[in-house]
């Protein structure tokens, strides 16, 4: 059965998807841009049929109640600690993380952040910040993928070019790969005043407050060879900034949209990689998958 959530914490009332046993294994499923926490409606379905207790939260901006107007608002410090702050409100003193897009950069740096809190991480395109960094000074692909980030950063007419005619552009960015009543719920909450600009300001925060480390978590990381925003290079050399067991799996032919275009195979991975970690043992000696590597 699925239900709504309305968590409470000091940055406000975060909406979210819940489902499964309430004493089932707790996973946390983190939303990306544009979307909202319905992009995990499969992984929901099938986590919650395993047993698991499963919360997809709409994050910081995309939760009306959780919706500040300064884009410094939107550091990655204050993501993190929103993450923390619903596992605590739900009482999980650890937890299986899962992130998209935006949620998997949010889910890197909490894994970096709190390891002690979490039983595995799974993050779906998003390569390591370390690696993504890295990328953006070296490699020309992952730099023109990148620029779209820059033109959102400094364009104030975002929001009107995105909305404009319909919000065609808005609709354009799922590329026929998100299921049409997923993409209509998403333009229509992100057409709500303030909302498309709240969504916006995870590019407007500014740069990270610390630094990211080593991830000491056992990680799947899943990456699909038609993503248009991360290119294979820091794909690649996402491997190198985890330390604890380490999975790595590629789906060919699939965009961006992997939670929604390839839910399947997604679910597979993530089901095998929650079975393989089923108690926690992260001083284990790394040990690295990889199937599919570009």
């Amino acid at each position: 059965m699925v239900d709504g959530l309305g968590i409470s914490t000091t940055a406000g009332v975060f909406d979210a998807i819940v489902a499964g046993p309430p004493d089932g294994r707790p996973v946390l499923l983190l939303h990306g841009f544009p979307q909202s926490g319905l992009a995990w409606r499969r992984q929901i379905e099938a986590l919650a049929a395993e047993g698991c207790r499963v919360v997809a939260p709409d994050q910081r901006g995309y939760s009306p109640g959780v919706r500040p107007e300064r884009a410094e608002d939107y550091r990655i410090g204050l993501l993190v600690a929103d993450a923390v702050a619903i596992t605590d409100e739900l009482g999980w003193a650890e937890f299986d993380l899962v992130g998209h897009d935006w949620g998997g950069a949010v889910a890197w740096w909490t894994a970096s952040a709190h390891p002690d809190r979490l039983r595995t991480l799974t993050v779906v395109s998003t390569p390591h910040p370390g690696a993504l960094g890295e990328a953006l000074r070296t490699d020309d692909d992952q730099r023109a993928r990148s620029r779209y980030m820059t033109d959102w950063r400094e364009t104030p007419a975002t929001e009107r070019r995105l909305l404009a005619d319909d919000a065609a552009l808005l609709r354009s960015l799922y590329a026929g790969r998100v299921p049409q009543d997923a993409v209509e719920d998403y333009v229509r909450r992100l057409s709500r005043p303030g909302a498309l600009t709240a969504a916006l300001n995870w590019y407007r925060s500014g740069r990270p407050d610390g630094t990211i480390g080593v991830i000491e978590v056992p990680t799947l990381y899943v990456w699909s060879t038609e993503d248009t925003a991360f290119g294979a290079a820091p794909a690649r050399e996402t491997g190198r900034w985890v330390e604890g067991p380490y999975r790595f799996e590629v789906l060919p032919d699939v965009s961006h949209w992997i939670p929604e275009e390839a839910p399947e195979a997604l679910n597979r991975l993530l089901l095998d990689h929650l079975r393989a970690h089923g108690t926690r043992n992260h001083h284990a000696p790394r040990a690295v998958e990889e199937s599919g590597r570009p």
